[in-house]
């Protein structure tokens, strides 16, 4: 094992990139946040209350905002429900559900945030899963999280089996009145929760293998809130942040979070497919200042830019997406509490290609995946990105075998992407490692290829995946999406593609479909994608 690098000399940090020259390591260039210390007893909903409590919103500012019926929450509700559901939960669940687990089976809803802080306040993992998924998915789910009371809505109750202490209907009356019976308000027995007690267990999206449950704690939740606190300045207005993303996803939960963390107002879309037109309509009418999108919403936008004529969006100030590639957003992982890497500022976001600096208390390395080693590159040097911070989770439940095949003995965060840091210490993401295209013994990323498909005026949505081949060893094969009405022909788009890349790189099998096969948080389902190729029924390609 290498041995533990001492602090840097401050000299040894170049201010521009943030690179240390001694230990081979990025250093976030942002303010460092101050933590409460490791040992002190304390939830996250404790630690968000506490600066509620100090630095108050104003009192009929909403917390919560329904956009399809606009029914609003303002703070001083919001804070009584999250209290007056505590005490009934407790109620239900007994004086020591603290080290139990909760499964969220929900679409988004107004409920959903304030069940959330409720339960991390007792102590109790909050373990949200996709309403899509199936019974089976579920059924591993729960056999990951162990939960001893679950919480869903009468249409997805019946995938969850049975449990000790049953399941919660959110659109019930009897979770309304846990919400609001003034007789449960300040007779819960308060809990102490442990800084490094689980906090949540979010499941990865299993691209490389069997789904795992990511175990994060309240002090990876803190840090998060805490990096929100350090970056807002002073006096600046309180946000309407619209969430567009599911909150059972690393980036909804963490944008609920935050949000609610420091008293803006937090506008939840609501169950049901993505409606362009419905959102535009409540960013005009709820003066939303700030956006949430999946990146599927913010490609069908950015294609389709004219469906924005007509709205009065002056409001708007950012639009933020996670959950899957896409150019100029944020980097961060379920693994790393969310966002690592991200722009502050409009003049960070007009980097092209970039996805931001390092965030505050994080580091950061840029290994060279065939040494073994360990030791970081330079700028500009291409390798596989390691992370180290109160961010990073406390491991895959159940699974040490895993979590010590990803978290080194030093903390390190294996991400398993392909990046490099430029000299100004921005972030660009070439690809997985583990999706790199083998063609010849050269290695071609899809994301690159995608990205430039996404360019051609004639394409609605592509994808690149490897197509076995017994000469090359794999070839990269386009799947493309046409724009309605277009006509563009397999040869046209291959040569766009080789007008722009190296020859190794060249599209070298392609194929139209209707749609791209993508999963909740809009990442390509490469494995689908090589199982239609090779389908005997696929026509000729």
């Amino acid at each position: 094992m290498a041995a533990r690098n001492p602090d840097p000399t401050p000299a040894a940090i170049d201010p521009r990139s943030g690179f240390c020259s001694e230990t081979r390591t990025y250093h976030s260039l942002r303010p460092q946040v101050l933590l409460p210390p490791e040992t002190t007893p304390l939830s996250v909903t404790d630690y968000v209350f506490t600066h509620l409590h100090a630095s108050p919103p104003p009192p009929s500012a909403p917390a919560l905002v329904d956009a399809n019926t606009r029914r609003s929450i303002p703070y001083p509700e919001f804070t009584r429900r999250v209290r007056a559901l505590a005490a009934s939960l407790q109620a239900r669940v007994g004086t020591n559900a603290g080290g139990g687990s909760a499964f969220v089976l929900s679409p988004n809803s107004i409920h959903v945030p304030i069940l959330y802080y409720s339960l991390l306040s007792l102590g109790v993992a909050v373990s949200p899963s996709n309403p899509a998924s199936t019974a089976a998915e579920i059924s591993r789910q729960i056999q990951l999280c162990k939960p001893i009371v679950a919480f869903a809505t009468a249409e997805t109750a019946a995938k969850i089996p049975s449990l000790r202490y049953g399941t919660v209907l959110l659109d019930s009356a009897e979770f309304e009145s846990m919400m609001t019976t003034s007789r449960e308000v300040g007779e819960s027995r308060r809990v102490e929760v442990g800084q490094s007690d689980t906090a949540t267990i979010l499941y990865s999206s299993g691209t490389t293998g069997r789904v795992k449950g990511v175990e994060l704690t309240h002090r990876n939740w803190i840090s998060v809130v805490a990096g929100v606190y350090a970056v807002r300045q002073s006096g600046s207005p309180r946000a309407v942040a619209l969430c567009a993303v599911p909150y059972f996803h690393v980036y909804g939960f963490g944008y609920c979070v935050r949000a609610l963390g420091q008293g803006d107002t937090l506008v939840t879309m609501g169950e049901g497919r993505f409606d362009l037109s419905r959102m535009l309509r409540t960013i005009e009418e709820l003066r939303v200042s700030h956006v949430a999108l999946a990146p599927p919403a913010a490609v069908a936008i950015a294609k389709n830019w004219t469906a924005t004529d007509g709205y009065d969006l002056s409001s708007l100030q950012v639009v933020g997406c996670g959950g899957a590639p896409l150019p100029r957003t944020a980097y961060g992982l379920t693994e790393s509490t969310g966002r690592v890497f991200g722009t502050v500022g409009l003049k960070e976001s007009r980097v092209e290609g970039a996805v931001g600096r390092l965030m505050p208390n994080f580091k950061a390395k840029i290994v060279d995946p065939e040494a073994g080693t360990g030791t970081g590159l330079p700028p500009l040097m291409l390798g596989e990105l390691w992370l180290k911070g109160p961010f990073v989770m406390k491991g895959y439940v159940g699974d040490k075998e895993a979590t010590a095949s990803v978290v080194d003995s030093e903390g390190w965060l294996k991400t398993g992407d392909l990046c490099y840091i430029n000299n100004e210490g921005y972030l660009f993401i070439v690809d997985r490692l583990k999706e790199l295209i083998k063609y010849k013994g050269y290695q071609v990323a899809p994301a690159e290829l995608e990205h430039l498909l996404q360019s051609h005026p004639d394409i609605l949505d592509a994808a690149v995946a490897p197509y076995p081949d017994e000469e090359a060893g794999q070839l990269p094969m386009a799947f493309v999406v046409k724009r309605p009405g277009s006509v563009v022909y397999e040869s046209q788009i291959k040569d766009f593609i080789a007008e722009k890349v190296a020859p190794y790189k060249r599209i070298r099998k392609l194929m139209f479909i209707d749609a791209i096969p993508r999963n909740a948080q809009g990442k390509v389902l490469r494995r689908e994608l090589i199982k239609l190729a090779l389908s005997p029924s696929t026509s000729k390609l």
